[in-house]
């Protein structure tokens, strides 16, 4: 039986229900074989491609991707629902707590006059939250997703790490320790160590990424523009006629 569109609610209420008709028997047989495994993958596009619209300086490209991974988040959680496991009322309720928890300074009485303080109380919050669910992680870092990007991931790791060290944001002896690592490598190199090159390239780049942090530059939008200006001027010398 063919569905009305006209029958749809409006807003956010709309595409629960457009996503619960595709996933029906009377609804769309793809939708209806997908699992979280599956729409895992096109999550993760969508996530990318959204990032990419958000540096086209392009509004309704942005508003577009945003609507493309909405509908994922929605379908997901469909996906749950017919499980009987929780559904997209449940989600948005636990996250909208969540937010209200961790922001005190906003909903409650607590005072705090900056940034750098609001990313410390946030921190403790996250840590009493998993002591009272007795999953408290066996390190203040091992709650990094390790599938994140390495750039990604190797940036928080160096947050976390840097509220344990009063010397993890000294400029002078992070670029003394970067120098350090590269003459290592250097070394390897030169003697021809291709075993050792791949750990201490590592070491390299985590050394600067850990640099980025502390002057507050993400290795992942460095690298990025970098890129993108390779990129341009690589297409600008194959356009350029022979001399």
């Amino acid at each position: 039986m063919e569905r009305s569109v006209d029958s749809l609610p409006a807003g956010f209420d709309g595409l629960v229900a457009l996503v619960e008709i595709l996933r029906s028997d009377r609804g769309c047989p793809w939708d209806r074989e997908q699992t979280t495994e599956q729409i895992k993958t096109y999550l993760l596009e969508e996530a990318y491609e959204l990032l990419e619209a958000l540096e086209s300086d392009d509004p309704e490209n942005v508003s577009a991707e945003l609507g493309d991974l909405l509908f994922h988040i929605v379908f997901l959680a469909r996906i749950f629902e017919e499980a009987g496991v929780f559904d997209m009322g449940h989600v948005i309720q636990v996250i909208m707590e969540k937010m209200i928890r961790r922001h005190p300074h906003v909903f409650g009485q607590v005072q705090l006059s900056n940034s750098d303080e609001v990313r410390r109380q946030w921190h403790e919050i996250k840590q009493r939250e998993a002591k009272l669910k007795d999953a408290a992680p066996s390190s203040s870092l091992s709650s990094v997703p390790r599938n994140l990007p390495a750039l990604m991931r190797a940036y928080r790791i160096c947050e976390r790490a840097s509220r344990l060290s009063s010397d993890a944001s000294n400029v002078d002896s992070t670029i003394e320790g970067l120098d350090k690592t590269l003459a290592t490598f250097k070394a390897s190199l030169a003697a021809g160590d291709s075993t050792k090159l791949t750990e201490e390239l590592g070491d390299l780049l985590f050394a600067i990424v850990n640099l980025g942090r502390i002057v507050r530059v993400h290795p992942e939008t460095a690298l990025t523009q970098t890129t993108d200006k390779f990129v341009a001027q690589f297409e600008h010398t194959e356009d350029s006629p022979e001399e």
